[in-house]
């Protein structure tokens, strides 16, 4: 099945030596071998670059392992499932205009339920370009926070993590999903099954200056730290390499945990 991988730092870094390994994961050290993407923050914007080949192969991948700098990143290597055809538009990470920023998301996992659930959504505000459900998911999350932000503008001038938390539970029970999400300031991260974070203060970060940093990956990656399994149902928020924000759900769809912490 795909696997995530996500940054996020106190300051621009690259993560050459775990990035390179989880280029291996698609293909190689791992079954993922139908694409590869990878959205990094860079002068405001995202930047991406993707391809429906495998990773491990990809010299575009393995020298942008080495040169890419930024304080976020969000990185896919694909396990064609929904549907099992390698395409560029198939390929993650996706991105989106909504609200006033630019969003882009990867997911791993199956929730083929969602592709109805959002064709019959009247107030969608984004159109898949490819076929996969995760896009669908994508698009669904959005419309969800787009209305959200609609109905209450004064307090929510940001996005509503918590309205994040409890549409990510109500898809997450139509199947798998686990998903990292990110607007240009905030790294998501929503672990239903199978998700690990890593968090270091005053890092090298392999080859930056002393930074603040969270890395987030479906499984642990080679290196030094130890890597943490997410419960299940819990959504954490990063913002400049530290937690900003923690929300546990269960699958009666109720928050039974939130913690927002100072940054």
């Amino acid at each position: 099945m795909c696997e995530l991988f996500g940054m996020s730092a106190s300051q621009a870094v690259t993560a050459r030596v775990t990035l390179g390994d989880f280029r291996l994961r698609g293909g190689l050290a791992a079954d993922n071998p139908d694409g590869w993407g990878l959205a990094w923050w860079e002068n405001g914007v995202f930047r991406l670059v993707k391809e429906p080949l495998p990773a491990h192969q990809s010299a575009p991948f393995a020298r942008l392992c080495e040169t890419t700098c930024s304080n976020l990143m969000v990185a896919h290597v694909r396990k064609a499932r929904f549907p099992p055809i390698n395409t560029l538009d198939n390929t993650h990470p996706f991105r989106r205009m909504c609200c006033g920023k630019e969003w882009v998301f990867a997911h791993n996992g199956l929730v083929p339920d969602i592709v109805e659930m959002e064709r019959a959504n009247k107030d969608s505000v984004c159109q898949p370009a490819g076929e996969t459900d995760s896009e669908y998911a994508f698009c669904h999350l959005l419309s969800h926070i787009s209305q959200n932000i609609q109905a209450f503008p004064a307090a929510n001038e940001t996005v509503s993590f918590p309205t994040v938390a409890l549409i990510s539970e109500l898809i997450a029970s139509h199947g798998k999903f686990n998903f990292l999400m990110s607007d240009g300031e905030h790294l998501i991260a929503y672990g239903h099954d199978r998700l690990h974070y890593l968090e270091q203060r005053g890092s090298d970060s392999q080859g930056g200056a002393p930074a603040d940093c969270a890395m987030i990956a479906t499984e642990p990656l080679p290196g030094d730290g130890s890597w943490i399994a997410f419960e299940p149902g819990e959504l954490r928020i990063y913002r400049l390499g530290r937690i900003a924000g923690r929300i546990l759900t269960r699958p009666s769809g109720q928050i039974v945990d939130l913690e927002q912490l100072p940054v």
